[in-house]
């Protein structure tokens, strides 16, 4: 165990990161993640976490790569994996590379996934950070420098205001990565025709079908830029105007839009950012 713990500290001392890492994860492990991935020496989730998946893929690199297979990250390995922290560059379309999958991971974390975390710009990540940027109070123009750099360094999102679970049910998939995808929400294991409840008291903003993958979906408007999101329900029972108490019947579960079965799909949006649920439920 002692080993081990003086491996970890070895480790993030040598690929400390410049942006917070927030508790949730360091954005440059979690791009180192992304890089042994497609090498095809790791295969767990992006979720910036070091662990024994992570080191044991590094040692198959630098044991592929004629390196010292021990795990750290010295020089040599470093110029190998083609490493380049955050910072050093402008992002944009059409870049690719360590620094965009870290800001993938941090745009994420902070309310915005871009779909896959492949240290890719592409239209994905160009929409999250555009959405980033305008509720950072930034100059929405899809490149990433030192002002959006700044931003993300901020404390991550929170709701200002306690919300109710929407069923009675315990979620089963929480807010976070997801393999090399983020979660944006909670997942709740409903039957298709189950009830779902208003987490809180607000007006009907939308509730009907959404493009993207959603299904039909109800979003409740709450005050202070807080909105609840339901997805993938099989039928909506309340009309856009309408204002509704907190606990009262929106919709009931299903299984619309890109899933694997029915459930209940729970976000809460923060002026357009999703946070973590379980940070807002009373």
């Amino acid at each position: 165990m002692r080993r081990w713990i003086s491996l970890a500290a070895v480790f993030v001392s040598a690929w400390a990161f410049p942006v917070a890492a927030h508790g949730v994860g360091v954005a440059d492990v979690a791009a180192l993640q992304v890089t042994l991935k497609a090498r095809g020496l790791y295969v767990g989730p992006v979720d910036g976490a070091l662990g024994p998946g992570t080191v044991t893929a590094v040692r198959r690199f630098q044991a592929r790569r004629g390196l010292a297979a021990d795990g750290l990250l010295g020089r040599r390995t470093r110029e190998a994996l083609g490493r380049a922290p955050l910072g050093r560059r402008i992002l944009r379309t059409g870049t690719s590379g360590w620094d965009v999958a870290s800001l993938q991971f941090l745009l994420a974390w902070h309310g915005f996934p871009s779909g896959r975390l492949d240290g890719s710009f592409g239209a994905g990540t160009d929409a999250a950070l555009r959405r980033f940027q305008r509720r950072a109070g930034l100059g929405a123009d899809g490149q990433a420098g030192p002002a959006t750099f700044t931003a993300l360094r901020a404390p991550l999102p929170r709701s200002p205001i306690r919300v109710a679970a929407p069923c009675a049910l315990a979620p089963t998939d929480g807010f976070g990565p997801r393999g090399n995808r983020f979660h944006s929400g909670l997942d709740y294991p409903l039957a298709k025709g189950a009830s779902v409840f208003a987490a809180a008291a607000g007006r009907v903003t939308h509730a009907g079908p959404l493009r993207g993958g959603w299904g039909t979906v109800v979003v409740i408007d709450h005050g202070r830029g807080v909105r609840t999101w339901y997805a993938h329900l099989s039928a909506a029972r309340v009309r856009v105007g309408r204002r509704v108490p907190s606990g009262a019947l929106i919709g009931l579960a299903g299984a619309s839009g890109r899933v694997t079965g029915p459930h209940l799909h729970f976000e809460v949006r923060v002026r357009g950012a999703a946070v973590d649920p379980l940070s807002a439920l009373a």
